[in-house]
């Protein structure tokens, strides 16, 4: 790649009918919402993808429909995090075959603060990986939580990360350190947590966010009109945002689905995973959310 990966890269949710088989048609009309939005590239399959209930097949079939969709016209950056190295080398070879311009790896919660166990995982993984990878700092019990520094020591072990997608908190306090001890040793730093600290992130130097999808256009304009200097009106929409990423915070992929349901983007809200479900108090909260952040309706309807 001519310079780094830079912006608003959503990670997308899988879809689910009722029966709890995955919706290509829903799938298909998330990726095309995404693009309309102006995003910079998009992640999957990550944890907001449901990926821990996606079998082997269903994960492949998946990450090739999504590059087939996308054509080359975004960067894509899959999602490989596996406990076992040999699994995640598995998905980012998958990665490789697609054209991936990244492959996203969480530092597992088994191995913990151990940089050195930590250090022989990515070393594994990123063999002979063929795209860059970049190390996901998830808080524990999902990840590992690693300090700054252990990431940066990591990184700095590992020339293959290239990348860091920092979501321990104070995201960004812990980017702030990272960029510091890494000393030059990686190309840029995401924040995620789903984009709640995007604006002190970016203060500090991120290179964008990795937040869910329902929002994709709100993110997309927010790190656009910050990289070119508007910092007012990424302010504004991120006190635009903020009400509803609280509450995905706790709905999860719940309120994700349910978002891009009303905004006409998919027709079903099956979740596999597990969670907190909405109530009927929490249907009316989420209308009123919506009617307040005055969100624009996608420009397609569902294939």
């Amino acid at each position: 790649m001519s310079k780094p990966l830079a912006g608003a890269f959503p990670v997308l949710p899988t879809p689910f009918r009722d029966d709890g088989q995955i919706d290509t048609a829903d799938f298909l009309s998330i990726i095309d919402f995404v693009l309309e939005s102006g995003v910079d590239g998009v992640v999957y399959p990550g944890v907001a993808s449901e990926v821990d209930t996606l079998t082997p097949e269903e994960r492949q079939s998946q990450v090739r429909l999504l590059a087939q969709r996308i054509d080359g016209r975004i960067p894509i950056i899959i999602g490989a995090s596996d406990p076992d190295p040999e699994m995640a080398a598995r998905h980012i070879a998958l990665g490789a075959e697609i054209g991936a311009a990244a492959a996203m790896v969480i530092a597992p919660f088994s191995l913990g603060n151990n940089i050195e166990a930590q250090t022989t995982y990515f070393k594994a993984v990123a063999a002979g990986a063929g795209v860059p990878i970049m190390l996901q700092n998830q808080p524990k019990p999902i990840g590992a939580g690693l300090l700054p520094e252990e990431v940066a020591a990591i990184a700095n072990a590992v020339p293959e990360i290239r990348y860091v997608k920092e979501e321990t908190a104070p995201c960004g306090q812990n980017l702030t350190r990272i960029k510091a001890a890494a000393n030059g040793a990686i190309d840029a730093i995401f924040g995620g947590a789903g984009g709640r600290y995007v604006t002190d992130e970016l203060a500090r130097g991120a290179a964008g966010t990795m937040p869910a999808a329902e929002l994709a256009d709100i993110h997309a304009q927010m790190i656009h009109a910050w990289h070119s200097g508007d910092v007012a009106t990424t302010r504004r929409l991120y006190n635009v945002s903020l009400p509803l990423l609280n509450f995905q915070a706790i709905f999860r992929m719940h309120m994700t689905k349910e978002v891009l349901r009303r905004r006409g983007v998919i027709k079903n809200t099956f979740v596999r995973g597990k969670g907190p479900k909405f109530d009927e108090g929490d249907h009316a909260e989420l209308a009123l959310l919506l009617a307040e952040a005055d969100l624009p309706y996608s420009n397609h309807k569902p294939v």
